[in-house]
């Protein structure tokens, strides 16, 4: 039963028809008239080719997004996060008052970024909040960039955390003035490079319209998605000029001035430079003589003669590294192993993360990659107290990251990580794992001996983790079933 009592309200995308099916609805033979009419100008290939593997994740829905059942929904707000426009209003009315008390412990959120709720009373598990520009025509690039940032965060996101389906709202409302057309070109073309660059586990983006945008997402979405050889022909004298890079960024001539040369460094030919190396040779100028000399602070570390705050904010420099990098890179790849994931609350109220030893395939992934995915993933989660649920199930020898590996992830990350951990449940353990970590846990790392709490059937961790609020593993399921028996939950006895 839905919590609302009116499970009949919401809308299950998979009634939904598919961009691709939608074909027949627009007249195939006007298409082709005008395909026709404008086949002598095609000189070259169109930039958004059709594709119908694309297409079929496509939905085009006419109504209030929060009553569409998919993984997770998009809504647009501004920075203190607390909008008042349809939308917003629409999604927490159905969601209920725990949204807006999550939202407060949020602090807000910047223009172009994401943040994550979860769904509370909608049909959607989670919610994702994301603030578009203020559109202004004298910083228009600027609104351009941010609107991107918007839709490509929000994308990001949800490969990260392996969500397989997300509803948009238009992410601009009509006091921020930002053009609809205009939007809407960005919106498209964002959501179809990432689809086609890193869209692999997303099966399906529905947007979410009013009757009015309708008419406007109608017109341009066939311009990035068309949905035959003869719609790609028609259209293509339709793109504009601009429609950004190979990520669908806008691109800004001026902003892709690089400097060939390091002021004051004699230039190196090797290739085989490390993105450290590269930023620990900054130019002279004031701004770099601020941090001090790093080479300095780091031989006084060694030789014991740095004061503690300096340490922390060394070692806080060299995490906002990792981080920077992390936000860069594309760890789409990694995302898809989904050995990392976010799921419910414990019995106190804090954020629980999965993470499952038999998807991690160590002797066939950059590890380095897998470190960076981890800081992406995590860094949001940490500013509050988290707990962590590791299946060691069924794991062999390639799935088992070495101590050295989980030394140096220990020693980069943020302080944070390590504070707000309350617990680390070590479910279905083996006895030789059990001394491995009793071993690194003593001797490696400080601090987390007293945290990790071994399991050995799923009935123990539902003592602490209610069944209903994390996502097992089927794998894992039938292997406890297997060997502990099936769970019963305990009835409670009346008078």
């Amino acid at each position: 039963m839905d919590p609302l009592g009116a499970r009949s309200q919401f809308v299950d995308i998979q009634t939904l028809p598919t961009w691709q099916q939608q074909l027949g609805e627009d007249g195939e033979e006007a298409l082709q008239e005008k395909s026709d009419s404008l086949l002598s100008q095609q000189a070259f290939p169109s930039p958004f080719p059709f594709r119908p593997d694309i297409n079929r994740k496509i939905m085009l829905f006419t109504g209030d997004i929060a009553l569409l059942n998919c993984t997770a929904i998009v809504n647009t707000s501004n920075e203190s996060l607390n909008d008042k426009n349809t939308v917003s209003d629409s999604i927490h009315q159905l969601a209920g008052p725990e949204l807006r008390d999550e939202l407060l412990k949020l602090k807000g959120c910047r223009t172009g970024e994401v943040k994550l709720t979860k769904g509370f009373n909608l049909a959607a598990r989670f919610i994702i909040h994301t603030v578009g520009p203020k559109y202004k025509t004298k910083y228009r690039t600027a609104a351009e960039s941010s609107l991107y940032s918007c839709y490509r965060n929000v994308m990001q996101l949800a490969a990260e955390q392996s969500m397989a389906s997300v509803g948009f709202c238009v992410v601009n409302t009509a006091k921020r003035g930002y053009p609809l057309e205009d939007a809407t070109h960005i919106a498209f073309r964002t959501v179809r490079r990432f689809l086609e660059n890193h869209g692999n586990s997303i099966e399906a983006v529905v947007f979410a319209v009013s009757e009015t945008e309708e008419v406007v997402y109608k017109k341009v979405l066939p311009l990035y998605f068309p949905r035959s050889k003869e719609e790609e022909k028609a259209c293509l004298p339709l793109i504009p000029a601009d429609i950004g890079n190979s990520e669908g960024e806008p691109v800004v001539p001026e902003r892709q001035i690089r400097i060939a040369e390091k002021p004051g460094t004699l230039e190196d030919d090797s290739e085989e430079e490390s993105l450290e190396s590269d930023l620990g040779q900054v130019g002279n100028h004031a701004f770099a003589r601020m941090e001090g000399d790093v080479d300095k602070q780091r031989k006084l570390i060694l030789q014991g003669q740095m004061s503690e705050a300096a340490m922390q904010k060394q070692h806080q420099r060299n995490y906002n590294r990792w981080l920077c990098r992390a936000r860069a890179e594309d760890l789409s790849d990694i995302a898809a192993l989904k050995a990392l994931y976010q799921t419910g609350v414990d019995m106190c109220g804090r954020t629980v993360m999965v993470v499952v030893g038999r998807n991690i395939p160590v002797t066939l992934i950059d590890l380095e990659k897998a470190l960076l995915y981890f800081i992406h993933v995590m860094d949001h989660i940490t500013v509050k107290e988290y707990v962590m649920v590791y299946f060691h199930t069924l794991t062999g020898e390639h799935n088992h990251l070495d101590s050295d590996f989980l030394k140096n992830l220990y020693g980069i990350v943020d302080a944070k990580f390590k504070k707000n951990l309350k617990a680390f449940y070590y479910v279905h353990p083996t006895f030789r794992s059990k001394v491995s970590t009793w071993f690194f846990t003593t001797f490696s790392v400080s601090g987390m001996k007293d945290k990790v709490r071994y399991l050995d059937s799923l009935h123990q961790l539902f003592t602490c983790i209610r069944p209903e609020q994390i996502d097992i593993p089927p794998f894992v399921l039938e292997y406890d079933t297997r060997v502990n028996g099936p769970y019963h939950p305990a009835q409670s006895s009346g008078l």
